[in-house]
């Protein structure tokens, strides 16, 4: 999902012209400087929907050579790794929770002067903000980012401990400690079965994995990662001893019980990583072998940063989707219903939906378990069923608070479910999801809840079916002749004007061929002909067949769109929806 487009995009090339030296030639060759970016490719670059860097990225793979156009662009010098460890930053200029966020650091150089290197000359506000801020005379550089992280973390250590922020970070989180994940920590001297649980959580947020799965086995263990909705193998551990340990270590960050092995256990922590503070909900699971983990990554920076500017176009919707969702978005009164199995997006589009519709004029209040992420205006309440807050009685409460627009996170049973239809019987729009599997399988699931199908219809305006599905990497997506007995078993029919595409494998998409994901959808308007079947308990391939005459498209059409259009794979059609 992709950020919103800058809307200025233009560095500060006056503060620039004042500050820097000429852009340097290639290093290390004998080749002429690189040819800055021209205008028209700027401006090509600008309309891509992302952010410029971004944009300029897809346009040129190679990052020596991308770093080096922008440079030239700017007027700007390169930095590389080596010269970037061989200064020292100034964090008293910049301070290193900024650095980390803006991916900018401040050097001295061989005489003491102040250099600031940056990862995007085009970020006009950081570049504000930091001219403002810095009082003394400075020079401007860019860098690659991977080498101002590298930069970052060597010296992660040495500035907590001057800050104090080690002993700070004691007794938070529950009465927990905070675990630090830099890399310098992880390498230190440390024992063995601490620097296996350090490096995985390390290394999955490496590598954007949603889920961390430890799984044990006869003689050891299995590590995997849940990425783009997929679990990969990653690493094994050959020893039993250290096997179990990594998962009583586990325990401890999430005070669980270490001693009791018969049960299952939930529990989380919280980790340091990168200057900031990530959510781990961890999952401990008796089995024959053992005990397994599963760990849930909730990072809430990235995830705000991710939703900054979130929209309907950025998941991924076509056209006809997102303007169906968008007028259920805005009725009166009613609801709005999202279903899809777990991690499928349901909740990433309710909020797209909240920061859409949410001018300021109506009183908007969700219930969340938990609340993922802040939204600016809105009353968000975070379940603790502990403390007795439910669903249920949550929503009893919102009720009674005037609301205009409510967001239930989930609902769960029958009380909630009668609860929510309630408010949208009595003038309120309620945004909710329910996990099945298409938006025939719900009016099943709510009668199951007991609710009554006169009060459900009534209520109901439209249900919205949805899955993520992983796009061909397109560094290595490349046309290919699929397998006729894989067509012929898909029901595409005639494929003659279908351009199918798969990637081999790069360093891009971790050799997986894909490289990010979209949301598809289908949608079921709910008139008066399907209500009216709804109430009549009609066989669902009659409903199904209203909506057919209405336009209806399900999921599986949705991704064979995309299957023709070469934005995904066969196999991934085949393992997202079903056949039929």
């Amino acid at each position: 999902m992709s950020a919103v487009p800058d809307t200025r995009h233009e560095p500060a090339l006056a503060l620039a012209a004042t500050t820097a030296p000429e852009p340097r030639a290639r290093a290390g060759s004998r080749l002429p400087p690189a040819q800055a970016f021209s205008a028209a490719e700027l401006a090509a670059a600008r309309t891509a929907g992302s952010r410029l860097l971004d944009a300029l990225a897809e346009r040129v793979p190679d990052p020596a050579e991308r770093l080096d156009r922008i440079a030239a662009t700017c007027g700007l010098p390169v930095l590389g790794h080596a010269m970037l460890m061989a200064r020292t930053p100034d964090f008293a200029a910049v301070g290193f929770e900024t650095a980390v966020r803006h991916e900018c650091v401040a050097l001295r150089d061989e005489a003491g002067g102040l250099v600031l290197v940056l990862a995007n000359p085009f970020d006009n506000d950081l570049l504000d903000g930091l001219a403002a801020r810095l009082i003394e005379p400075f020079e401007l550089a860019i860098a690659d980012r991977d080498d101002l992280s590298a930069c970052l973390a060597r010296h992660e250590d040495q500035v907590r401990r001057a800050a104090g922020l080690d002993e700070e970070r004691q007794g938070t989180g529950g009465g927990g400690e905070v675990e630090d994940l830099s890399l310098q920590r992880i390498t230190a001297g440390a024992s063995p079965v601490v620097k296996l649980v350090n490096s995985t959580l390390y290394d999955a947020l490496k590598q954007g994995a949603s889920d961390i799965h430890l799984e044990s086995q006869p003689g050891g263990l299995v590590i995997k990662y849940r990425i783009d909705g997929v679990l990969s193998r990653v690493g094994t551990v050959s020893a039993a001893d250290l096997a179990e340990q990594a998962i009583s270590r586990l325990k401890v960050m999430a005070e669980l019980d270490i001693a009791e092995r018969r049960v299952p256990q939930d529990g989380r922590f919280k980790a340091q990583a990168g200057g900031r503070e990530i959510d781990f909900r961890v999952s401990i699971m008796p089995s024959i072998h053992g005990e397994d983990a599963v760990l849930r990554v909730l990072d809430k920076e990235h995830l705000s940063r991710e939703m900054s500017g979130l929209s309907l176009e950025v998941l991924g919707f076509d056209a006809e989707a997102r303007r169906v969702l968008r007028r259920l978005a805005n009725e009166p009164y009613g609801m709005l219903l999202v279903t899809g199995p777990t991690g499928s997006g349901k909740t990433t589009t309710l909020y797209a939906v909240l920061g859409e519709t949410n001018r300021g004029t109506d009183k908007v209040i969700t219930i969340e378990d938990p609340v993922e992420y802040q939204l600016a205006g809105v009353l968000q309440i975070p379940v603790n069923e502990k403390k007795g807050l439910t669903f249920a009685r949550g929503l009893r409460s919102i009720l009674r608070h005037d609301p205009d627009r409510i967001m239930v996170g989930e609902i769960r049973d029958g009380e909630t479910a009668e609860i929510a239809i309630q408010a949208a019987l009595t003038g309120h729009l309620v945004y909710t999801t329910v996990h099945a599997n298409n938006v025939f399988d719900v009016i099943g699931r709510f009668m199951h809840m007991g609710i009554d199908p006169y009060n459900l219809v009534a209520a109901l305006n439209g249900v919205l079916a949805q899955r993520l599905v992983r796009i061909n990497c397109p560094h290595c997506s490349e046309d290919v002749v699929p397998d006729p007995a894989l067509v012929a078993d898909s029901g595409l029919g005639d494929v003659s004007a279908f351009r199918f595409r798969a990637g081999h494998g790069c360093g891009h998409c971790r050799g997986s061929g894909y490289r990010g994901r979209r949301a598809v959808a289908e949608v079921l308007l709910l008139d008066d002909e399907v209500r009216e079947l709804i109430l009549a308990r009609a066989p669902a391939r009659a409903v199904r067949e209203a909506a057919a005459r209405r336009g209806f498209r399900n999921l599986r059409a949705a991704v064979i769109e995309l299957v023709a259009a070469g934005e995904t794979t066969l196999e991934e059609l085949n393992r997202v929806t079903l056949h039929g």
